[in-house]
Formats: C-alpha cells, sequence, structure tokens
C-alpha cells in the first residue's frame, strides 16, 4: 500500500468520475442500478419519489417496471474514501506550498537575519528592521541616505556593468541605467529617475482606469438600452402576430363564405336540373296517357259492327305521336358549375404557386400578377369579371372530351301554320340526334315555347353562327372595328406538310390520306400537318378571319420563322417559338411553350385574330354578329411572326376569309 500511495498517479483527476450527477457532489453511499450508473442512494430516492413512482435512470432515462433493489456499492466506495483522503492532503500540502511561499516572500535584516525588515537603503544596499534602522534615523551621517520600502534582491537593482545603483530610467531605451550608463550608452537619451518614472507610469495607468470605467458604464447603458430594446421586439412581434393572425383568419372567413355560396350554387344547379327533369317527365307521362287513350278510341272503333258508323266515324292521332321518346343527357356541366370548381381550383393553384416561394419572393409575384392583371385586356378577371374561365392544365376534372356529335345543336323553328307539319316544327332527325340535345333545347318542347328567362342561345330563331356565343360575355366588340385593320392572307405552298392540301387560291387548306408531290425544301414542316402564311408582321395591327369545317383537331396561331420544321417539337404551341389555340378531341386549349391552358370552348365556326405588334397582344375572337374574344396572348416580339395552322383531322379544312364589313 505504500508503495501505491507513493505511485506518481493520482485520484485527484477522478474526481469527475467519483461524483454523483444529481447534487454534484463527491458520493455519499454511492449505489449502481441495473443500467450500470452510480448515484447516492438518497439523491436516487429523492429522484423517483419527485417523480410520482416512475422509475427510470437520472443519467441514460432507461425506465424500469419495478423498483430496482438497491445496494451498496463497496469497491466506488472504498475508491471514493481514498479520494477524500487523498483530495485532503493534496489541500494541505498546497496551504504548506503557500506558506513557504509568503516565508520566502517575507525580506529579513541584513544585520540579524532574522526580524523581518522595514525599510531598504539604497545607499547601503542594505535591508534594516527596526532596531537596526535607527543609526539611519538618529545619526545625522545617515541622513542623505536614500531609504525605500523593503526590496527583496537588491542585485537586480545594482548594474552589471558598472556596480553602480540603478536609480535612473531611460524612456527611449526603457531600462533602468545608473549615472554612468547615463555618461556613456545612454548619453543624449530621455532620462529621468525611477521614481518619477513610476509616477508617470501610475498617473497614466489611472487615467487608463477612468477610461475603462467610462467605457463599462457606456456598455452597461447599451446594454440596458438592448434591453428595453428586447421588450419592445417582444411587444411589437406580439402585435404583429395578433395582427397577421387577424388576417389569416380574415381569409379563412372570406374562403368559408366563398365554399359555402360554391356549395350553394351547386345546389340551386342540382334544384333546377331536378325541377327541369321533373318538367320533361310530365311531359311525357301525359304522351302516354294521350297515347293509352288513343289506343282504346281504336279499339272501340274496331269493335264498330256497322259498316256505315264504322265508315263515318273520324280518327285523328294525337300530336303527341310527333315526339319520339328518349333520355336527356343529364349532367351538372353548365357555365356556372364549371365557373365554380375552376375558381375553386385556379385560386388553389394560384395559392400553391405562391406558397411554394419564399416569403420574401411572395409579394413582388402578388404586385407583379396585380400589374399584368391590370395590364392584360380581355384575359384579365377583374377588367371582364363576365369573360370565360380558363382550366388549369392540371385540373383533374377538365370539361369531359365529347364527339363532335355530342355538341348542343341550335333548334330552328319555322313561322307557325295551321296546316304545318308538327315533325317539321321539331326538326329533323329525332332519333339519336335528339339524345345529343342540351337540356335548354329539351325544355323547349317540354314547355311548348312558353318558358321565360330562357338562355339566349336557345333561342330558335337566332340564327346557327351566333347560337354557341356565351350570353354573359360583355367585352364584345363591332366587328366593323376590328375590319379596319384587315389584311389579305395566303398560304405559303413552300411550308405546307406534304399531308395538306392548298387550293382555292392558296386560301383554303386541307388533311388528305395520300402526301402530296410536293418538292422538298428546308422551309417546309415534315412532322406534323402545318402551314404558314406567306407574309408575316412586325409592326403594326393586323386582323384575319379564319373559318373552320369543324370543331375538332385543329390549331390556330402564331409563329416565328425561325420555328422548327422537322422535329417532334415543331408543333404548333411546343416550343418557345409559337402560339396557339388548339380543338382536340372538341376541347380547346391555349399553347405555348409546351404549357397548356383549357379554355372553355365557345365552338366558333369563325375565328378572328387581331395582332398588335405595338402592344405585343393576339387576341382571338369568336366571330358571328360580333365579335367575342375568348383569350389573348401577350408576349414580346423578337421578329416578325406568321399566322401558322394545324390541321390533323382528316377530312377537316381552314378557309382565309375575304373581310367584308
Amino acid at each position: 500500500m505504500a508503495g501505491v500511495e507513493e505511485s506518481p498517479f493520482s485520484l485527484i483527476s477522478l474526481e469527475e468520475e467519483l461524483t454523483c450527477s444529481i447534487c454534484l457532489n463527491t458520493f455519499q453511499c454511492p449505489v449502481t442500478i441495473p443500467c450500470g450508473h452510480n448515484f447516492c442512494q438518497d439523491c436516487l430516492l429523492a429522484t423517483w419519489k419527485d417523480s410520482n413512482f416512475n422509475y427510470s435512470c437520472p443519467q441514460c432515462r432507461t425506465f424500469f417496471a419495478t423498483k430496482p433493489e438497491l445496494k451498496k456499492n463497496t469497491v466506488l466506495s472504498t475508491v471514493v474514501e481514498t479520494f477524500k483522503i487523498r483530495a485532503k492532503k493534496s489541500e494541505t500540502s498546497v496551504l504548506a506550498e503557500e506558506s513557504i511561499v509568503t516565508k520566502k516572500n517575507v525580506i529579513h535584516c541584513d544585520m540579524c537575519m532574522e526580524a523581518e525588515a522595514s525599510h531598504t537603503c539604497l545607499t547601503c544596499m542594505a535591508s534594516y528592521c527596526e532596531e537596526h534602522l535607527r543609526p539611519h534615523q538618529e545619526n545625522p551621517i545617515f541622513r542623505p541616505h536614500q531609504l525605500s520600502e523593503p526590496v527583496g534582491d537588491l542585485m537586480e537593482r545594482i548594474c552589471p556593468d558598472h556596480q553602480r545603483l540603478m536609480d535612473l530610467f531611460c524612456s527611449q531605451h526603457i531600462c533602468a541605467i545608473c549615472s554612468f550608463c547615463l555618461q556613456e550608452a545612454h548619453k543624449g537619451c530621455f532620462v529621468t529617475s525611477s521614481e518619477e518614472r513610476r509616477n508617470q507610469i501610475e498617473s497614466d495607468l489611472r487615467d487608463k482606469f477612468g477610461q475603462l470605467d467610462e467605457k463599462i458604464a457606456k456598455n452597461k447603458t447599451v446594454l440596458c438600452e438592448m434591453g428595453g430594446m428586447q421588450n419592445k421586439l417582444k411587444d411589437s412581434v406580439t402585435y404583429k402576430k395578433r395582427a397577421v393572425a387577424a388576417e389569416y383568419q380574415q381569409i379563412r372567413d372570406m374562403l368559408a363564405r366563398e365554399e359555402h355560396d360554391a356549395l350553394f350554387a351547386l345546389d340551386q344547379e342540382l334544384e333546377s336540373s331536378q325541377t327541369k327533369l321533373n318538367s320533361l317527365m310530365k311531359k311525357f307521362n301525359d304522351n302516354v296517357s294521350n297515347l293509352n287513350k288513343a289506343k282504346v278510341d281504336i279499339h272501340s272503333l274496331l269493335r264498330q259492327s256497322q259498316t256505315m258508323a264504322f265508315l263515318q266515324a273520324s280518327f285523328n292521332l294525337p300530336t303527341a305521336m310527333q315526339f319520339d321518346p328518349y333520355t336527356p343527357r343529364i349532367n351538372l356541366d353548365s357555365k356556372k358549375v364549371k365557373t365554380v370548381q375552376a375558381c375553386a381550383v385556379a385560386l388553389k393553384d394560384h395559392l400553391s404557386e405562391i406558397l411554394k416561394q419564399p416569403v420574401e419572393a411572395r409579394l413582388p409575384i402578388l404586385k407583379t400578377g396585380e400589374r399584368q392583371a391590370s395590364a392584360s385586356g380581355f384575359s384579365s378577371p377583374k377588367l371582364h369579371k363576365e369573360s370565360e374561365p380558363q382550366w388549369p392544365s392540371d385540373h383533374p376534372k377538365q370539361p369531359t372530351s365529347q364527339s363532335p356529335c355530342s355538341q348542343p345543336k341550335p333548334v330552328q323553328k319555322k313561322k307557325s301554320q295551321k296546316n304545318t307539319n308538327p315533325s317539321q316544327a321539331m326538326g329533323h332527325g329525332m332519333g339519336n340526334k335528339n339524345q345529343n340535345r342540351s337540356m335548354e333545347n329539351l325544355l323547349e318542347f317540354a314547355a311548348e315555347d312558353k318558358l321565360k328567362g330562357r338562355p339566349p342561345w336557345a333561342d330558335p330563331k337566332r340564327k346557327p353562327e351566333t347560337s354557341d356565343i356565351p350570353p354573359d360575355i360583355t367585352s364584345a366588340e363591332k366587328r366593323t372595328e376590328l375590319l379596319k385593320y384587315g389584311t389579305v392572307l395566303t398560304l405559303d405552298p413552300k411550308t405546307a406538310h406534304k399531308r395538306i392540301v392548298l387550293s382555292e387560291g392558296f386560301t383554303k387548306a386541307c388533311v388528305s390520306e395520300e402526301s402530296t408531290n410536293y418538292p422538298n425544301c428546308p422551309e417546309r414542316f415534315a412532322v406534323c400537318s402545318q402551314v404558314l402564311t406567306s407574309k408575316g408582321f412586325s409592326q403594326g395591327r393586323h386582323y384575319w378571319e379564319v373559318r373552320l369545317s369543324s370543331n375538332n383537331f385543329i390549331g390556330i396561331g402564331l409563329a416565328y420563322s425561325s420555328i422548327d420544321r422537322k422535329g417532334p417539337t415543331s408543333r404548333l404551341g411546343r416550343n418557345a417559338q409559337s402560339w396557339c389555340v388548339e380543338w382536340f378531341n372538341v376541347k380547346l386549349s391555349a399553347w405555348h411553350n409546351s404549357s397548356e391552358t383549357v379554355l372553355v370552348n365557345p365552338n366558333p365556326k369563325r375565328v378572328g385574330v387581331l395582332l398588335d405588334c405595338e402592344q405585343g397582344t393576339a387576341t382571338f375572337y369568336n366571330v358571328a354578329d360580333r365579335a367575342y374574344p375568348f383569350h389573348s396572348f401577350i408576349f414580346p416580339f423578337a421578329e416578325a411572326v406568321y399566322p401558322a395552322f394545324w390541321i390533323f383531322s382528316s377530312g377537316s379544312s381552314i378557309s382565309l376569309c375575304k373581310l367584308q364589313a
């Protein structure tokens, strides 16, 4: 054991390992729990008592289902006791060393070598106690001697070169010198006495001490101000949080109201459709009753035994015979329903795009959107609240693609005459075509032209060319105003795809199943069945009209002459060099740079295009008695643009119209 005690290794370095992590003191009666950690027994029991019988390790949080049995760690207790003894011995040795140092620092009298010196004579170069200092105080001979506070090592104040007292200080070389050094190496230097130099340094330090106090006071003042600023910031944040929460609550309230209104509108639409359906059912029930009555009359007539009476009897079929029964196409696809759903989806997509951006970038996007909305003519929802809604390209419930025969057809009625055939009054082809009639046309027969509030496009007296115009577009323009900018166009045979056949003086294009023997040239479209006009525009306003043979697989647009002619991206709208509106399976979309915007299809027979090179806009119109805009492109012109056409469906054609007022 003696060898161990005298070992250079000490337990002092293990103080942290021998400390309880709860009380942060050296272990008192250490115990070990199942996870392997050690604690003071009293500390651990107190911890478990405060935790409502939740037995877990305070250090690693290991949970114990039951209270572990605590046993004293005898080995650790022995180590702790040894550590305490060693620590006590170490503390004693440190105190002894400090006393020795203190004793070493005590300056003794050079005469008796026992008493503590009270002064040191810098002339005699010796230290004296009070008793041996009396000659210097009483004998006049020693009065010139310079006395000072006790100096421990006088040899440090003796010049090593001249063995004289260094009582001077050279400010230039910053060192103590003697009088002989002043005459030799330090001749010409600025020299002061050591006491004077000390006074100067003390004065400088006192000034610095004052400067430090002033700087500390300023820092404390700034800290106090910053503390007040923290409180103000907290108050400001609390206020702003309330304001922001109030704004978001208002947004939630507005959205809740909009949702309620939208659902109410859908309920109204359902009720209206059911009312219409009930009216039709009543009409058909009445027809069934009239037909059954006619059957009874026929049976009664056939049972007539008298020939003369039979021949004199007359029988006319009821008017219900003129109606062919059919099941109407019923769906909630009215403009109001589409608009409600489209607005909800567009609002969600708009918010999603904004919220994807960092907070710092959202406000510029919103402001840019407002400026664009105010600058765009026909597509701005603020300027034209009644314009057609645009469905997002990724909307899962876009307008259902339909075949051309499923489009509502206007009903043409003749003036009523006494001998008019009822079948003619109802139009021809009542078979399968009746199944494709719109709900408004069905109600014409159900109510026998007596319903009020009928939409304008269901009026049988209107011309077929205007029957598909939506009734609530208020931004329609007079066609005569657009004809001021009318221009004559012809199709360029050098650009026509080999499946496109040009006729009528290069003003009509249609698609053929067989390829035309056009000569090969770099301007010709090789992949997509497209054609450009011979004339392009880079300035001014220009207007032209195109007649469509059908609203299916046809595109009308604009393109730069630099558009690709050979690759798969040469199709109109699938690149950055072209813009178009396209009918694909009767779905109308606006395309540019492979980005699609689904539009509500007005089913135009004639499409007008107004190109404004100065404003950088191209507006597409449904031309009838007036021009109804249904989409606008806004883009800066980098070069001349050419009217362009895409025709895919066999038998479809487009014709450039002769513009007449």
